[in-house]
């Protein structure tokens, strides 16, 4: 008898209970067990919206299922209620945990309010940053992940378009004090680490981008790039990572780069996102590196406006489910 897939057991926080969360989240997790028998997944919510429908089969059943966790007060879709914040931050502690105990191999996070959370009174960045202290890591790095298909901008294969950050979700004038040559330093080790250890890539190729115009045009436009990003980059050389740059951020993306570069590094958030999503559609997959634990989200919003309309689409979800289940894959091939 054929030997049985390794199950990999996969958890879904889903979201903020007002916005498309829930339902991306069980339309995914259904799609993806029937196409992946080596998975279960475990939908983490109050189970009274979540109203699972499992099509009779058994097989299925056994492999989804929801850890309820209730509401303070009932839901109306699309409408935010502060008094559900700390519901979300149940949520995601019991991931967390289940994840740092080997209950659960990856999590997969659906989309929250951060707005909403801070006027809860909980202090709230975004799930990087709640991630980092729940997994009291030093530091992690935020990454963007899609596929680009053969034929797009001429690629001659379909490749992995990786974008990660050295800052995120900072003021724009606050960006070039918060960068330091250990924050550099420290993100593309991280990468590197992690595109070995949990995407399997032997020698991954990381570029890094200037801070500024023209990567700072020989310190005639700012001298970040002299001070802080080179220094970093060739200490990250004399450790055997291949990277190179700091490249101008309006030209790093070029195509002929896409054919052979594993991982592009911005130093801010819009300078690496937004032509990462430009191409990718709302497609792409939200890694966070440098946590003892593996966790993919989507990279979409709450979209409180279609809520509950059958509107929404989880095509992401989906891929972030994809993703996680390979890279659990990955890490226990290793061990």
């Amino acid at each position: 008898m054929p030997q049985a897939p390794t199950l990999v057991n996969l958890a879904i926080t889903t979201g903020e209970p007002a916005g498309v969360g829930p339902e991306v989240s069980v339309a995914a997790a259904q799609q993806f067990l029937v196409e992946q028998p080596g998975a279960a997944i475990t939908l983490i919510g109050d189970s009274s919206f979540l109203g699972v429908a499992l099509d009779g089969s058994s097989d299925l059943s056994e492999r989804l299922k929801i850890h309820s966790i209730p509401v303070s007060e009932p839901v109306s879709q699309g409408v935010l209620n502060p008094k559900n914040a700390q519901y979300v931050m149940n949520t995601l502690n019991e991931a967390i945990d289940g994840c740092l105990d080997g209950r659960f191999d990856a999590m997969i996070t659906a989309p929250i309010q951060k707005s909403v959370m801070n006027l809860a009174g909980t202090p709230f960045t975004g799930h990087t940053e709640y991630l980092a202290q729940r997994c009291k890591a030093k530091q992690v790095v935020m990454m963007l992940c899609s596929t680009l298909p053969k034929g797009f901008l001429n690629l001659k294969t379909s490749r992995e378009l990786r974008v990660a950050l050295v800052t995120t979700h900072l003021p724009l004038q606050k960006v070039s004090v918060a960068l330091s040559q250990e924050s550099v330093l420290d993100t593309i080790q991280i990468v590197h680490r992690d595109l070995q250890a949990k995407f399997g890539l032997a020698k991954p190729m990381i570029r890094v981008a200037g801070l500024n115009p023209h990567a700072g045009e020989s310190g005639y436009l700012g001298r970040e790039e002299i001070e802080i990003i080179i220094p970093a980059i060739e200490q990250a050389k004399n450790l055997g990572i291949n990277v190179s740059g700091p490249y101008p951020g309006d030209t790093m993306f070029d195509p002929g780069a896409l054919e052979s570069v594993d991982a592009f590094i911005a130093m801010y958030h819009d300078q690496g996102l937004a032509p990462f999503k430009f191409v990718t559609f709302g497609g792409g997959v939200n890694v966070t590196l440098g946590l003892p634990i593996i966790r993919t989200s989507v990279d979409h919003g709450t979209a409180l406006d279609i809520a509950g309309k059958g509107l929404a689409d989880s095509g992401s979800m989906l891929e972030a489910l994809r993703l996680a289940y390979q890279l659990a894959l990955n890490q226990k091939e290793a061990h």
